[in-house]
């Protein structure tokens, strides 16, 4: 936000992700901090302030009509930060951001959290000429993905400085043991963000309670206005596929071949029943799509298969939630068995997601898999995620046959400390956060043209 504000010829800036995951408090925050003059309006708990936008959505109209809307309200330019919260609730205030961004004389900062869903249903654009998704100023925003806490900004929470942080992606980067204290603590940490997860809700709940039943209870009523959402928000036919798609994706990851299957949502279930409602699961920013590839080559979204894919929540929180109460007990005592890989999976998609990476893994009839593929040092890297120690044995036959698979090297993360077997970099779970690819040479050099 501040490198947004600091560039020139600004566009408005839309900040869209899941629900609750903090967009208000920090867009609020920023704007404080920031300018001298701040106009807030939130369109779900303050519908009145729609009218605002009805007719010329021109901006002294627009102006005008906010200042007798919002007593006090003063709009200076160049200092007044206009905040337009849950905007996906008013498309006339989207479209209008055009109408900003031109005028140049006020910074405009909309958030949604459900901007990628408005569409379906009654808002979808079913004919030519209908109106629907043609009020989005393209060409005209900034848009910006928001995630719940990752692991680092939970390191944060919990009062871990920047300098034990900062040794701890030392020894990722150098490949060296973390000191053993060190280690311990940072074990014990992950343990708790697998419990806990990113909604800032709950994790103010376990730094202030510390009690697992009232984290879980925060999630459940999380959960249940995200439910809430698939009924207000889809359209009729869709509500309850939505909701069984949501809710089966526990029993999706328990299974030896993680595919999601239509049938585990319903008996006889069918693709062309349930594809929209996997889409508008992963449009609300709930769960992502872990696509299988055809090869294990670069460019991995070049050679993914689209209708063969795992589901994952984009928070580990949600997910633990998803499970039986008490799971989150048996994390800390070590007392799971075979689910324990289905939840540090999700853990590792976590960490992906919320680094703004997508998600791919290998799967061959034949039985060989591999968790997740990521770019990595500009290479196909394998991600080999495992609850305890053990081989990973489709791992082994794919950097045995690099003629086929083309694959150097792989990092397997699991229960134990840095270390390197060959091309294999062993590296314990927390640091999953710190895998992702640093574009090295960003800046497209010049070109000699004296020969010319």
């Amino acid at each position: 936000m501040a490198e947004w504000k600091k560039s020139e010829n600004r566009k408005p800036l839309v900040i869209k992700g899941i629900r609750q995951c903090g967009k208000t408090y920090i867009v609020q925050k920023f704007a404080r901090e920031n300018y001298g003059n701040v106009v807030y309006m939130n369109f779900i708990l303050e519908p009145d302030k729609k009218s605002a936008f009805t007719g010329n959505l021109d901006v002294n109209t627009i102006i005008l009509n906010l200042s007798a809307l919002i007593q006090g309200s003063r709009f200076v330019s160049g200092k007044t930060c206009i905040i337009l919260d849950e905007i996906q609730e008013c498309k006339e205030a989207r479209t209008a951001l055009k109408s900003f961004h031109i005028d140049g004389r006020f910074d405009i900062i909309a958030t949604g959290s459900l901007l990628g869903v408005k569409g379906y249903g009654k808002n979808k654009k079913k004919n030519e000429g209908d109106e629907g998704q043609d009020s989005v100023p393209v060409g005209y925003e900034t848009v910006v993905d928001m995630y719940p806490l990752d692991f680092e900004e939970f390191l944060w929470a919990n009062g871990i400085s920047d300098t034990v942080i900062g040794s701890v992606k030392s020894c990722f980067e150098s490949e060296k043991a973390v000191p053993d204290g060190i280690h311990k603590a940072m074990m014990e940490l992950l343990y708790r963000y697998v419990i806990v997860g990113g909604l800032p809700e709950a994790v103010n709940c376990f730094l202030e309670t510390k009690n697992i039943e009232l984290i879980y209870k925060v999630q459940r009523n999380l959960i249940a206005g995200y439910e809430e959402d698939m009924v207000k928000y889809a359209d009729d036919t869709d509500k309850p596929h939505i909701r069984e798609c949501f809710e089966s994706v526990p029993r999706q990851l328990a299974r030896e071949n993680k595919k999601f299957q239509y049938s585990v949502v319903k008996k006889g279930g069918r693709a062309s029943q349930y594809i929209g409602s996997i889409q508008w699961l992963e449009d609300a920013g709930i769960v992502r799509r872990c696509y299988n590839t055809q090869i294990t080559e670069l460019p991995l979204e070049g050679n993914a298969i689209q209708d063969c894919f795992k589901v994952y929540t984009t928070d580990i929180g949600i997910f633990m939630a998803m499970l039986d109460y008490g799971t989150q007990a048996d994390i800390l005592k070590g007392n799971l068995l075979g689910y324990k890989g289905a939840i540090f999976e999700n853990l590792m998609a976590d960490f992906l997601c919320k680094s703004g990476q997508k998600l791919y893994y290998f799967h061959k009839d034949s039985g060989l898999e591999l968790d997740f593929l990521v770019r990595f040092n500009n290479e196909c890297v394998i991600l080999e995620v495992k609850a305890k120690g053990g081989k990973a044995k489709s791992m082994a036959t794919v950097l045995k046959n690099k003629d086929v698979y083309h694959v150097k090297s792989a990092i397997k993360l699991g229960q134990y400390n840095v270390g390197r077997e060959g091309e294999v970099l062993t590296v314990p779970l927390y640091m999953g956060f710190l895998i992702e690819d640093k574009l090295a040479d960003a800046v497209i050099p010049d070109i000699d043209l004296s020969g010319l």
